[in-house]
């Protein structure tokens, strides 16, 4: 299907509700995984020094094992999804997610954290599932990009906000509150989605859930050339933006030495990816989805470049690591909902399998590289700055194979 000629509306099955507040739901449902993730941010110190954890890294594993059950449990959610609908997936992840954040309030140990992070994880990938796969139910093409690009300028401001927000939430109780919080909003999400999301999957394109047809799904999948190449990119993006996420905490706290000015500095730097989205959204239907993620693979291959020359120099003083770290989020903004529109454009009859797998491709290689990068982590920038810089050049050469070494062409305009 051509850029253009993908510009349709699919379905009007988001009735009886307006597309705003489509656009909302959606981006609310997608929130409950940032904010789970990024909330978290403050409290690592507090929760390490609560279950008594000396070795440095280790806490990143709040972060790494949420992803961990996130990445894993969106092979089942698609599946699942194609095959009972979209509706009693979506609540019982999310029923999954508030019992999860019950059990973190009272975890006793370390080590039920973690369970209840993995536990989060695998409600979260339900309602990440769901979403994308109920805007590929409504929408296609370019179409389908701007309305993930709105959704993404709703949602976004989640990771811009949740750090601060963790760190009032700690001023006002303790690390267990973040977790009061995470529940209370899940069970407001689950309400919402519950009396206003409807059905988006007829009865008559349910799929199998026989092992034969539901591999053939997989092998569809994965055998499609933009389908599979644009999830790797992805994946290899993601592993840079994880590397950067699980050891923001340390890098601002112990090399920029901002302490609790710490959420400031991550809200500001994310506001790129908001910016982005917004651009995005009012000229993709203009310029096309590969011009604009291209410009942004393109520039992020670039900026990385700068940024490991002057980790190198050691010559990344905090105001430039912040203005390359937000063109990182800005070029990040153009890439994943057009990345993600592109990968699920040829996949509309199994679109909730196809979702599925492309979200556990992206996850787990996103979660493989950036936990690696951010174990890596030394005291300075240069395990960052060198990861970011492989993982971007990495997608890059991707995408040219997928694309035949043709950048910026739209498929519908002759080459």
């Amino acid at each position: 299907m051509t850029d253009i000629n993908a510009d349709v509306w699919v379905s009007s099955n988001h009735r009886p509700m307006g597309f705003p507040e489509f656009v909302v739901i959606i981006a609310s449902i997608m929130a409950l995984n940032p904010l789970a993730m990024d909330m978290m941010l403050p409290a690592l110190p507090n929760i390490a020094s609560a279950f008594h954890i000396t070795v440095a890294n280790r806490p990143q594993a709040v972060l790494s094992t949420f992803m961990i059950g996130f990445g894993v449990g969106q092979f089942v959610m698609g599946p699942l999804s194609d095959r009972f609908g979209r509706r009693p997936v979506l609540l019982g992840g999310m029923v999954l997610y508030v019992i999860a954040s019950l059990l973190a309030i009272a975890a006793p140990s370390f080590e039920t954290i973690l369970l209840a992070r993995a536990l989060q994880g695998l409600g979260t990938a339900a309602t990440r599932v769901i979403a994308t796969s109920v805007v590929r139910d409504c929408y296609a093409g370019r179409r389908m990009a701007s309305v993930m690009s709105l959704t993404m300028m709703v949602f976004i401001a989640v990771p811009v906000i949740a750090p601060s927000f963790g760190q009032a939430v700690m001023l006002l109780t303790q690390w267990r509150g973040i977790f009061i919080v995470l529940m209370l909003y899940g069970v407001l999400a689950l309400i919402w989605s519950a009396l206003r999301l409807p059905e988006t999957l007829p009865m008559s394109e349910r799929k199998s859930l026989a092992w034969r047809d539901v591999l053939g799904a997989f092998r569809h999948t994965v055998t499609n050339r933009q389908t599979l190449g644009y999830a790797l990119a992805a994946g290899g993006v993601l592993g840079a933006l994880f590397a950067y996420v699980f050891s923001s905490q340390q890098v601002f706290t112990e090399i920029y030495r901002l302490g609790h000015y710490f959420p400031a500095a991550f809200a500001a730097v994310a506001i790129g990816i908001a910016i982005a989205g917004f651009l995005n959204a009012r000229i993709v239907g203009r310029l096309g989805m590969r011009v604009m993620s291209h410009g942004g693979l393109v520039g992020a291959v670039a900026v990385a470049g700068i940024m490991l020359v002057a980790a190198k120099l050691q010559m990344l003083p905090l105001p430039l690591f912040m203005a390359l770290s937000t063109l990182m989020m800005f070029a990040f903004g153009l890439m994943f909902a057009n990345f993600t529109a592109l990968a699920m454009e040829p996949q509309g009859h199994i679109a909730g399998t196809a979702s599925s797998l492309y979200g556990s491709i992206t996850t787990l290689l996103g979660i493989g590289i950036g936990a690696t990068i951010g174990q890596g982590y030394n005291g300075t920038l240069l395990p960052f700055a060198t990861g970011f810089f492989l993982c971007t050049l990495a997608a890059l050469a991707v995408v040219l194979v997928v694309e035949k070494g043709r950048l910026f062409t739209p498929h519908n305009k002759p080459v």
